[in-house]
């Protein structure tokens, strides 16, 4: 259970504020041991590292609809605009560049453009061509982001820019933009082959903010869970332990799959932190018109 082990004097002196919001995974195992396991219980005996797998599932589980487990980094795009994906990323949420001011401006991700996921290196029939063993030769470098890369982000005429039809640069005969492209906030792609985000070249040297969902499990010091969620993670492992045993009447792996489903809403519920005052000065702006 969470118990407070420092004094005051000793929590404001020290670095780790805000922490007595989460409770660690090794205490969640502790606890569902002592309440849940044993002679009497409705689970006569489990292993303990049968208990941690399904801990760390329903935390890798949980991070990604409940938990929400966002990180966000402070980055500067470099001259290569590339920036590595980082190690415990499972999903973005949000990129965006800071202004003198310090505000945010999103960065879209586009479909113009494309990341090849490899390169093979034709002949000059076109076909592919392979070595000695057999596997196809792959170039370093993709044309395609080579020139993504270095396209002139000025509004001057080029008939061979996507930006530019040719048939459309005639006197009332172009009728707006593409909506995605409204924007000149730049853009960015995932290239996959080689895990990085790439960006325009209108963002470089930019300083951005990179918000990213993870699992929660790649480092010890992550893996610890929301009070509020607490109840949710002891459903849920009674549930998955009790649904992969033979023998267990099935009336009581439908009422803990109720109780797993029941608890988890609950979290959601108290996680989402809506404040009534809060919603109430948004409603103010009620009446206008909601532009993006």
């Amino acid at each position: 259970m969470g118990l407070i082990t420092e004094t005051n004097a000793e929590y404001y002196t020290g670095n780790n504020y805000g922490s007595y919001i989460y409770i660690s995974l090794d205490d969640i195992i502790n606890n569902f041991i002592v309440a849940y396991i044993g002679a009497g219980k409705l689970i006569p005996s489990a292993k303990r590292t049968d208990i941690m797998f399904h801990a760390k599932r329903g935390l890798q589980e949980f991070s990604y609809d409940t938990l929400k487990v966002i990180k966000s980094q402070e980055l500067t795009i470099p001259p290569s605009l590339s920036l590595a994906i980082p190690q415990d990323y499972v999903n973005y949420v949000k990129l965006s560049w800071i202004d003198n001011a310090g505000a945010k401006h999103i960065i879209y991700p586009t479909r113009v453009t494309s990341n090849p996921s490899e390169l093979p290196i034709q002949d000059n029939t076109g076909q592919p061509t392979q070595d000695q063993a057999g596997a196809n030769l792959l170039s370093q470098q993709s044309l395609t982001e080579e020139r993504w890369k270095s396209q002139d982000q000025t509004n001057n005429w080029r008939p061979d820019d996507y930006r530019y039809p040719f048939n459309e640069g005639l006197i009332g005969q172009r009728y707006g933009l593409q909506p995605e492209e409204a924007q000149v906030n730049g853009k960015f792609t995932i290239n996959e082959r080689t895990g990085t985000f790439s960006f325009s070249s209108d963002l470089a040297g930019k300083l951005i903010i990179l918000e990213y969902i993870s699992d929660n499990l790649a480092y010890d010091a992550d893996m610890k869970v929301p009070k509020m969620a607490e109840e949710a993670m002891y459903m849920h492992i009674a549930y998955s332990i009790l649904s992969g045993r033979s023998g267990v009447p099935e009336y009581i792996v439908n009422r803990f799959k109720r109780d797993r489903s029941s608890a988890l809403r609950n979290a959601k519920i108290r996680l989402s932190n809506i404040k009534i005052e809060e919603i109430a000065q948004v409603f103010r702006n009620k009446s206008k018109w909601i532009k993006h």
